[in-house]
């Protein structure tokens, strides 16, 4: 199967992070964002074909759209995988090529795969046999002996012919040996200019950018150079950064959610997941970064982070907002 279908790519989106963009993540951040698309942690092939389904795979309606992103190096696997996931719902689907963990490494995917464009090519076309949605892949500029543009336009133009809907390039190579994953996210320079590049010299692909991206004036300069901006660790400490994105940059009319209403939303959800029996901590952990860069932050994320979370949590969050100016929760 070749040629890429026309779909036109997101402006914005907050990408896949292990730990973080859980389903408890996605439902705090569609409180702030209607139209943003989001993304799951990765989940291994393997693991949604032997493991609970539920658990890995199931998600709430309203944080659609919202794209599942696959870890393999399998064809056959990756297309088992995927089969199960459609019965969930997920409005896309994406290929992790970009993770340089030890423990995806070992597996044989993520950042590594790099190393072998047919192979990724041959996965995206499992893929996309098993699906009419959008199929994409995430990956580097490069990986270490793997460094120059070239090798980025030679990986991408092999890949393309499977005719992925996007490709997401983190403006970072990977460095396989001797950097920590978080090590990878800082140490290895930017080159913006390189991902630039690519959608000057291939415009008929989707292209779009990832790589310490914090602002919507950083945005809106991507933006003018490539399809779409996706935004990693600062949609998670900073999640009031998307109360402006629905109105910017998908039409919608302005007036997001106060903060005040976005705790008031999540409280309800909380209690139905606490009855369920799941920590309350664990959702909360998420929304500790609502007020960043705003008075009272601090006492705000020390009120949620105390020892009675799990046994009051609706005390707690009432109190936490107490630790916030009125003009601030209201704003």
């Amino acid at each position: 199967m070749t040629g890429t279908p026309a779909v036109r790519t997101p402006p914005v989106s907050i990408a896949p992070m292990m730990e973080k963009t859980d389903r408890h993540y996605r439902y705090f951040i569609r409180r702030i964002t209607r139209s943003t698309l989001l993304y799951t942690e990765m989940v291994s092939a393997a693991a949604i074909i032997h493991g609970d389904r539920d658990h890995l795979l199931a998600f709430d309606e309203s944080e659609h759209p919202v794209a599942l992103q696959l870890g393999g190096d399998d064809p056959r696997e990756l297309a088992s995988a995927l089969r199960i996931a459609e019965a969930y719902g997920y409005d896309e689907y994406n290929l992790n090529v970009g993770c340089p963990s030890d423990r995806v490494q070992n597996g044989s995917f993520g950042a590594c795969l790099m190393a072998r464009p047919g192979r990724v090519r041959d996965l995206i076309a499992a893929m996309r046999a098993e699906t009419s949605k959008p199929v994409t892949v995430k990956h580097r500029i490069g990986i270490d002996g793997r460094e120059s543009y070239e090798e980025l336009l030679d990986f991408v133009d092999t890949v393309s012919c499977a005719g992925p809907t996007r490709f997401t390039v983190h403006a970072r190579i990977a460095i396989l040996s001797g950097l920590s994953p978080k090590e990878n996210r800082t140490v290895p320079p930017l080159r913006y200019d390189d991902v630039y590049r690519l959608k000057r010299e291939r415009p008929d692909l989707q292209i779009e950018i990832n790589g310490h991206i914090e602002t919507l004036v950083q945005v809106d300069e991507h933006l003018s150079r490539v399809d779409g901006v996706m935004i990693g660790r600062a949609a998670y400490d900073n999640p009031w950064l998307f109360a402006d994105v629905d109105a910017r940059y998908y039409g919608a009319e302005s007036g997001s959610r106060s903060r005040r209403e976005v705790l008031e939303a999540m409280i309800p959800y909380i209690e139905r997941w606490r009855a369920a029996g799941w920590p309350a901590r664990n959702i909360v952990r998420h929304m500790l970064g609502l007020f960043a860069f705003q008075p009272g932050t601090r006492r705000f994320k020390q009120a949620l982070s105390g020892r009675e979370i799990n046994e009051d949590p609706v005390g707690v969050i009432r109190r936490a907002m107490s630790q916030v100016r009125p003009e601030v929760l209201d704003s």
